[in-house]
């Protein structure tokens, strides 16, 4: 079947974007359907010619907004060809996303223009997309709701996982409780959640760490609370922190190539490369206004898992990349308002429990970005880099899959949290009717106290003489 839009444009211009997750191709079909892992278009819906520029104008119609695709199409349509395509329909919504885009892409502006009519298009349609506030271009007569910027704009899609995850209200009902435990208890639960947080985000790193490291990390977790703007120089603070190795402490973003590796040897060994340095350093500064916020304007699981997530795939220093990124998702949940008190969830201990799914997470974007890069080894630890991708692939990155990533391991967290904490009350209430009915002090658990607790006996109201 013969394909059309998206992939029509990444195989006709041989682009380097990844490909879209559901392609569309012409099939016996008598209106767009999904069929499979494909989006079956009727022949009288296809496009009628081979011009990017309609295939551009069907895909925005048909199949959403896919700026890495775009970013790299857009620059390569005639400027006559838009402007011709605009003279035909100057109001038409689809044609003014188009030359938006084209402005954007090739940073040349479209002129003369005829006068431009319509309602404002948004560029990122609400009910297929989680987005951010509109900002509206007056030229255009567009509103780009993205979540970020036009330099960098992660995407996350309304999946049945992403939408069933934000209705659920978890972090609400969490808030809640936690607003209910008394004084004590709250401290016993922040003491063991701090702890193993600690300790699971070093065990994924393969590390165990020394009782004043521990106690360092636990001090920066607390950090996460303090409304402390991102930057280059409270990063490298945090990194240092992280870090076991002294030497491996960085001053400032890195400015040097990195890359993530795993078994064997050789150029097949090199698993990731994160972007270029230069790349990666104006990545961040785009990465820490989304940070500063993201929070509070979308949902706050969706906004730390694109921080997280999207500080790991930049990978600004050359180690302590992975503790960060988790410390990160802290930061966003406590900057959203929603966590208060001094509370961390120990999320940490559910992606290492579900290591593989984490790491399938990140595999996800991973091995194609591994794809566009030319690797030499030349000797042990060393290696010549070449990249054959776009930047696009770094700025537009779909962000779905670790948005429900983040979701789940989020709810692995807190409901049995919820749960325990809930026994926890019931249990307090229990010791205190021991201690009112029997003149036993709640702080001594006596035999009677251990003996109600352990066979959950029922209590006689009935008092002995003194």
């Amino acid at each position: 079947m013969a394909s059309v839009g998206y992939e029509f444009l990444r195989d006709s211009l041989e682009l380097h974007a990844f490909g879209p997750s559901r392609p569309a191709r012409i099939g016996p079909v008598t209106r767009l359907q999904v069929a499979g892992n494909t989006l079956a278009v009727p022949r009288h819906v296809a496009p009628e010619d081979d011009s990017p520029l309609a295939h551009v104008l069907f895909a925005l119609k048909h199949e959403g907004t896919n700026l890495q695709i775009l970013a790299e199409a857009m620059p390569r349509i005639p400027a006559e060809n838009m402007l011709a395509e605009l003279n035909r329909a100057p109001n038409g919504g689809y044609i003014r996303l188009a030359c938006f885009l084209w402005e954007e892409f090739t940073g040349q502006e479209l002129f003369p223009i005829p006068q431009i009519g319509g309602a404002t298009h948004l560029l990122f349609d609400p009910e297929r997309y989680i987005t951010g506030s509109s900002v509206r271009n007056a030229k255009w007569r567009v509103g780009f709701n993205g979540i970020g910027s036009m330099k960098y704009c992660p995407i996350v899609e309304r999946t049945p996982a992403t939408v069933a995850a934000i209705e659920s209200g978890i972090l609400g009902r969490t808030k809640e409780f936690i607003e209910s435990l008394g004084a004590e208890m709250m401290d016993r639960a922040l003491s063991w959640a701090y702890l193993h947080e600690t300790d699971s985000s070093f065990a994924i790193e393969k590390e165990a760490p020394s009782e004043d490291k521990a106690r360092q990390f636990v001090e920066l977790l607390k950090q996460a609370h303090e409304p402390r703007e991102l930057s280059e120089d409270y990063l490298v603070e945090l990194q240092n922190v992280t870090i076991t190795n002294p030497f491996d402490k960085a001053a400032s973003f890195r400015y040097e190539q990195n890359w993530l590796s795993g078994p064997g040897r050789g150029a097949p060994s090199v698993t990731y490369l994160p972007p270029p340095h230069a790349l990666a350093r104006e990545l961040m500064t785009e990465l820490m206004v989304l940070a500063g916020s993201a929070p509070k304007a979308i949902d706050p699981v969706v906004a730390a898992s694109i921080i997280s997530f999207g500080f790991v795939f930049i990978h600004p220093f050359m180690d302590g990349n992975g503790r960060l990124s988790r410390f990160l998702f802290h930061y966003a949940l406590c900057q959203s308002g929603m966590l208060e008190k001094g509370l961390v969830l120990p999320v940490s201990i559910a992606m290492k429990r579900h290591e593989a799914d984490y790491l399938s997470t990140l595999r996800a974007f991973s091995r194609p970005a591994r794809a566009k890069w030319d690797v030499r080894w030349i000797g042990e630890d060393q290696f010549d880099f070449t990249f054959r991708g776009s930047d696009a692939m770094y700025r537009y990155w779909d962000a779905t899959p670790c948005v429900e990533f983040g979701y789940h391991k989020f709810n692995q967290v807190c409901t049995p949290w919820a749960s325990a904490g809930a026994c926890a009350v019931a249990h307090r209430a229990r010791k205190r009717r021991v201690a009112i009915v029997h003149k036993q002090p709640m702080s001594v658990p006596g035999p009677l106290h251990q003996s109600v607790w352990k066979h959950g006996r029922r209590l006689s109201c009935r008092t002995t003489a003194a």
